[in-house]
């Protein structure tokens, strides 16, 4: 990956972290930003989030509807003359790290539950 698209991304990740804190909608401001992959072109990025909500589908629609006012954003505070489409996706990877955390916690206590047997 060019050094330049990697610059844009995180650019445009941190202004997306701005934007979202600075919105009054309490759904869409405590939502975390964990990366943002930007197509080869930069007409396209994917923002991949996580939310400790537990109507995901609420949260997605929300920042859908307010993807205009991000881009809008973006666009005043970066300078550029374009801002990339923004699609969100809810970023799994958090909660699989999550649950394999668990696994070894519990592994963790039988191994030491054995020991003391």
């Amino acid at each position: 990956m060019s050094v330049h698209l990697e610059r844009t991304q995180s650019l445009l990740k941190e202004l997306l972290i701005e934007a979202l804190s600075s919105l009054e909608d309490s759904r869409i401001s405590s939502v975390s930003i964990t990366d943002v992959i930007c197509s080869r072109g930069k007409y396209n990025a994917q923002v991949f989030i996580h939310t400790d909500s537990e109507d995901r589908a609420m949260v997605l629609k929300a920042l859908r509807k307010a993807s205009g006012i991000l881009r809008e954003y973006v666009l005043s505070n970066s300078g550029w003359y374009k801002c990339p489409k923004l699609e969100f996706v809810v970023d799994e990877s958090m909660a699989r790290a999550q649950s394999l955390e668990r696994i070894f916690q519990s592994i963790a206590q039988e191994n030491e539950a054995e020991k003391k047997a």
